[in-house]
């Protein structure tokens, strides 16, 4: 890439257009980090087009990392603001990443083992009973939704401190503000306006009710977070509202969270 202002044209480079196909994100989703400031191409060429170094591949790496530990995007531009590049914080979030891939890798591990087992019963001409099923469904259900094992009996406690009654009464509170945001929705109200704001406050506020405090709380709420970001439109046909219309609901309330 010899065109490259004033650097050195041995040092490998990529396009925008690379940089997306090795990545999986789109040059739309790359163009809009630029635009926000959480990562920028460190060269350009005599025409203009981006050129990233590998620093800047190792920055997307980081963002790509903290994205798949459920941040938002304004928490990873937190994140990378206060952090160098440099081994001892690469490692540390190599670390972070692998903890949250074994902790995966586990429960497939457990989901596999369970299949086994149903698959040996009817070898035998032996049906599973239902209990074995459910479990089943129940297990592959955690891993689908994004939550451990160890984080869904904590939202479980959670729960069980809250009481039933104030269960419910969230639940009407929570399906107030669906109501509410999803006139926003429809009415395409900016997501800076101060009503809308104030509605992705409320909903935060409620939502956190039902996590621990600390660091244990953290990592369901990131979890909680992104089951709903990648799962929204499956979450939603089991609720009173139409898939499709919950899905750009929670599109809509991420844009707000980054508009704060």
């Amino acid at each position: 890439m010899s065109d490259v202002i004033g650097k050195d044209a041995t040092v490998r480079r990529w396009s925008i257009g690379e940089l997306a196909d090795a990545s999986g994100l789109t040059v739309r989703a790359l163009y809009h980090y630029d635009e926000i400031g959480l990562l920028s191409a460190s060269e350009r060429t005599a025409s203009g087009h981006r050129r990233y170094t590998e620093g800047d591949l190792r920055r997307l790496y980081r963002v790509r990392a903290l994205r798949s530990l459920g941040l938002s995007l304004e928490e990873i531009a937190r994140v990378l603001a206060n952090r160098t590049d440099d081994p001892v914080t690469m490692r540390g979030l190599l670390a972070a990443q692998l903890r949250s891939l074994e902790e995966q890798a586990e429960h497939i591990g457990r989901i596999t083992h369970r299949i086994h087992g149903l698959i040996g019963r009817l070898d035998d001409a032996s049906m599973p009973d239902p209990d074995q099923f459910m479990t089943t469904l129940e297990m592959i259900s955690v891993f689908e939704t994004g939550f451990t094992q160890e984080q869904r009996e904590q939202l479980a406690a959670r729960r069980a401190e809250l009481g039933p009654e104030a269960v419910e009464e969230a639940k009407g509170r929570w399906a107030g503000l669906v109501e509410q945001l999803l006139g926003h929705v429809r009415d395409e109200t900016p997501v800076d306006d101060p009503r809308v704001q104030d509605l992705a406050r409320r909903w935060d506020e409620l939502g956190a009710a039902f996590h621990a405090a600390g660091e244990q709380g953290e990592g369901t709420k990131a979890a909680a977070r992104r089951m709903w970001q990648e799962n929204s439109a499956g979450l939603g046909g089991s609720l009173p509202w139409p898939a499709d219309r919950m899905a750009a609901l929670v599109a809509y309330l991420e844009r707000a969270r980054q508009a704060r």
